[in-house]
């Protein structure tokens, strides 16, 4: 768990380490904006902006909504509250430990494609993420692995897939939320009352 701190930590000073990240945060900050808004405000390419903006949700510092084919970037208050606690403590931060030794069983008992399971090697240590893919094509592998945490015909309370979530991810557990249901893994009636796996036969799309 020491070493995943000390990771997490890298990560958002890497994210931040950059003058046009810290604009695109401030602007985040005061609302959310689309791709488009924030390439305009800081004179910048789309692409340029899309990976800018990659980095920092990678960190956990920024969230993405979906709303039909638009993409609304926005600040992720809790992870920007962890990156604000940690900083405080910098000092106090444990030195680094002996390289944690993962057990991939899990994701060969899964059968995938040895590219797929290469994925999910790549970005868990012994079932937790350490960190979110920038691509597309990799986010799908872990939003496909995360969607078997979660049992057929079941309903869902949102604390409860919550609490799910956070057992593999707890930086951004609101953001794959929102992923597995923008990209058709879980369900959620109108309201967001109760969530559901996708049945088997809607999710061979997906797959």
């Amino acid at each position: 768990m020491e070493i995943l701190v000390q990771k997490h930590v890298l990560n958002m000073l890497k994210a931040l380490a950059d003058e046009s990240r810290l604009t695109i945060l401030r602007l985040l900050h005061e609302r959310e904006h689309t791709v488009g808004d924030l390439a305009e405000c800081v004179s910048l390419t789309e692409p340029t902006v899309s990976h800018h903006l990659a980095r920092m949700r990678e960190a956990g510092l920024v969230m993405l909504r979906m709303a039909g084919n638009q993409r609304f970037y926005r600040i992720n208050e809790a992870g920007l509250a962890e990156f604000k606690r940690l900083i405080g403590d910098i000092e106090q931060l444990p030195p680094p430990a002996e390289p944690v030794t993962s057990d991939d069983s899990w994701i060969a008992a899964l059968g995938w494609t040895d590219e797929d399971q290469q994925i999910l090697r790549e970005y868990t240590v012994n079932r937790r993420l350490t960190r979110l893919p920038t691509k597309q094509r990799k986010l799908i592998v872990i939003l496909r692995w995360l969607a078997t945490l979660f049992q057929p015909d079941i309903l869902y309370t949102e604390p409860e897939v919550n609490t799910i979530l956070k057992t593999a991810y707890e930086e951004d557990f609101v953001g794959l939320r929102r992923d597995l249901i923008d990209f058709g893994y879980l369900r959620r009636e109108r309201g967001g009352g109760k969530y559901w796996l996708t049945p088997v036969d809607e999710a061979e799309v997906l797959n």
